[in-house]
């Protein structure tokens, strides 16, 4: 897609939040806006397979199939066995996105131009016809927050019917080009929405969305030497974006994940399908991850996360997670109000033996003491797990101002492997609300990395004895030293300065004596 076909698309895209900006919330208007989206996907992705597919040496169309008929039901049937197993959901023709749009303005004739109830049992539907198949888990309640009974809508059933038919009528305008399958540009509108809803809601964004900068980042980290990954994990996989971030770089077979919020699980489980990835290559699960790993038995190559920072959990306060394998053999729980080294030492859990890992962490889980000092002692000391730290800029997460750090851990180190340590903290743009990581910064970040070059006052790579030195502090600031002196000043030449500028003074002070002499005014000194 080109930078104008891209600007086009976006600039569609928020006219169609335009519509509902004002009314509610941009938390609220995201769930409509990104449901429909995914409806017409949805729509659009049944009559393509079904023309291309089952109906290539017919004469007519999927949406041209009278339902009403005997025929018509017959086709449909068969038609309805296939996409289950394809695509697993169905509609009726009655039931296509273009159909409800064309009757919302009037133009289907002998119909109402209501659609709310329509719209309703559409999405009803697509939920109702995966129940009981392979893909039930993926759509199951995928529409539970498309609220179309809200009085924020209109105050009369009337008005809501207007609102969703205008809505509507601004995406059917938008072609997503779904016949070019080397295309994302139905992803590419997603993750843009995903990314200004976003920036528009303060801390709660970091529960959704990480900034594509940094989610390329740890992708490119992952997957350096990798062309193909058979499973990759995010257990706090918010929208899915970092998830889906490393199939940029590399071909991804399965994805897995895990998500606390239902709303954001719902955005995880879209996302996925459109961008392409079939029911069966997938599987968000919905609970805490640290209380109840829905995923007990995955050992994954890959594993991206930028779980929430310094979150509160149970640690010690439940026995049962004291003799969890995901923790037990480091000796203590992380703190109950810091659950970071809770979420490291389950990915560990999770990690492969070939696998590489990549979290985004705040800065003080490199030198805390207490029961993450001991844990971090054990990573480094017992396991020799930590390949890896860089230290980003601060406020580069939308509601985060702190600084922050990703850390890298492999299974299959040597013993005598060094801990690479990289500052990244003062090479970034700044920007009106947020930092950004330009290429530049990534590329040099990755090229650092993957050569483990040493670089003065960037980079440094420090052996385990290094580090047991420090008693496992792993502060930047300890490993790379970024000091820089400050030029000498020269006492004359100041004192020469400051003579001049007395002697101006003087000069001044004789002018403005002048000036109040002439006005007839006191001096003001």
């Amino acid at each position: 897609m080109s930078e104008e076909q891209k600007r086009k698309l976006e600039a569609q895209l928020w006219n169609v939040a335009n519509v509902l900006r004002g009314r509610m919330h941009a938390d609220e208007y995201r769930n409509y806006i990104l449901g429909f989206i995914f409806y017409k996907y949805l729509s659009e992705r049944l009559a393509t397979y079904v023309d291309e597919k089952l109906l290539a040496s017919e004469d007519f169309a999927f949406s041209e199939i009278d339902e009403g008929t005997k025929e018509g039901k017959q086709i449909l049937e068969a038609v309805q066995k296939s996409t289950l197993e394809h695509l697993g959901f169905f509609l009726q023709p009655t039931q296509l996105f273009s159909y409800l749009v064309k009757k919302g303005r009037g133009e289907v004739n002998g119909e109402a131009d209501f659609i709310l109830e329509d719209l309703k049992a559409v999405l009803n539907t697509i939920e109702q016809t995966s129940s009981g198949t392979d893909s039930e888990d993926n759509f199951k309640g995928l529409f539970s927050d498309v609220d179309l009974s809200s009085n924020k809508l209109g105050n009369s059933e009337k008005e809501k019917n207007g609102i969703i038919v205008e809505v509507l009528s601004h995406l059917s305008e938008i072609d997503f080009k779904l016949e070019d399958t080397k295309s994302d540009l139905l992803g590419d509108a997603y993750e843009y929405l995903i990314g200004k809803f976003a920036a528009g809601a303060g801390k709660q964004a970091g529960e959704f969305y990480t900034p594509a900068q940094v989610s390329r980042l740890l992708s490119r980290i992952v997957t350096a030497g990798k062309q193909r990954i058979k499973t990759v994990y995010d257990p706090t996989c918010g929208s899915g974006s970092l998830l889906l971030r490393v199939s940029e770089y590399a071909d991804v077979v399965d994805y897995y994940g895990q998500e606390l919020n239902p709303t954001t699980h719902n955005l995880a489980r879209m996302n996925m399908i459109l961008h392409g990835v079939h029911f069966a290559h997938f599987d968000i699960r919905r609970g805490d991850t640290l209380t109840n790993d829905l995923h007990p038995d995955l050992k994954a190559e890959v594993i991206v996360a930028n779980p929430p920072f310094s979150a509160k959990w149970k640690g010690e306060k439940d026995p049962v997670l004291a003799q969890d394998d995901r923790f037990i053999q480091y000796g203590r729980l992380a703190p109950s109000t810091k659950a970071d080294y809770a979420f490291v030492t389950h990915m560990l859990y999770h990690l492969a033996d070939n696998g590489a890992m990549a979290v985004v962490l705040p800065h003080g889980v490199l030198f805390r003491g207490a029961a993450e000092g001991q844990i971090r002692k054990y990573i480094v000391e017992k396991l020799n797990y930590l390949d890896t730290v860089i230290g980003l800029p601060a406020n580069v997460f939308y509601g985060a101002g702190i600084p922050t750090t990703v850390c890298v851990f492999k299974k299959c180190r040597k013993a005598d492997d060094d801990v690479l340590f990289i500052d990244a903290s003062r090479e970034f743009e700044k920007g009106k609300n947020q930092n950004n990581l330009l290429d530049k910064h990534i590329d040099k970040i990755f090229d650092t990395y993957v050569n483990r070059k040493e670089v003065e006052k960037y980079s440094h790579r420090a052996m385990l004895k290094e580090i047991k030195e420090n008693d496992y502090n792993l502060n930047i600031p300890r490993y790379v030293d970024t000091f820089e002196e400050e030029e000498p000043i020269d006492i004359s030449a100041v004192a020469i300065e400051l003579k001049k500028l007395q002697s101006e003074e003087v000069d001044i002070q004789k002018q403005l004596a002048a000036f109040c002499e002439e006005l007839g005014i006191g001096r003001p000194f």
